[in-house]
């Protein structure tokens, strides 16, 4: 695992968000309509906290991402509670042939692009509906998302 590109990816969804979210030139006043949230809502709270939070959470995310798009990384996992040198011997001659396979942007593009629809798009969805939010809070929110694991991945997947 690459740490100082997942510390770079943490900081993708801060970096989005703060364009996406922008009701200047983002979706920010469709999201503010949406989930009902004003401006004087959107200017109150402990900003360090929710920053600060908010990059810890980030941190995971990426680390969960660099295993989504990075699939050489599950290799020494088929050895957990069977390391030998033989394993050693075989993860190395592995990881020598392929180890860069499949360690594009592109590749880590769609692999975000489907972690976005096929993970972030249910979960957010269904709480929406619970919820009482529209579409529209659906769209949007999931579509921040989905851009910012496209970016994720793009660049975990493009540093080796």
């Amino acid at each position: 695992m690459n740490f100082p590109i997942i510390l770079a990816a943490a900081l993708i969804p801060t970096i989005v968000g703060f364009i996406y979210y922008n009701p200047k030139f983002g979706f920010g006043k469709a999201w503010m309509s949406a989930s009902g949230v004003t401006e004087e809502m959107s200017k109150s709270g402990n900003m360090v906290v929710m920053f600060g939070v908010s990059l810890v959470l980030s941190l995971l995310l990426a680390v969960q991402v660099n295993m989504l798009v990075v699939h050489q990384s599950h290799i020494a996992s088929l050895f957990v509670g069977h390391e030998s040198p033989e394993a050693t011997a075989y993860i190395e001659n592995f990881m020598a042939l392929y180890g860069t396979l499949h360690r594009t942007w592109s590749h880590g593009v769609v692999h975000g692009i489907l972690a976005g629809v096929f993970f972030v798009l249910p979960v957010l969805g269904t709480n929406a509906l619970f919820e009482r939010k529209g579409f529209k809070y659906i769209a949007v929110n999931s579509g921040y998302w989905i851009i910012t694991l496209a970016i994720m991945g793009a660049v975990i997947c493009q540093f080796p």
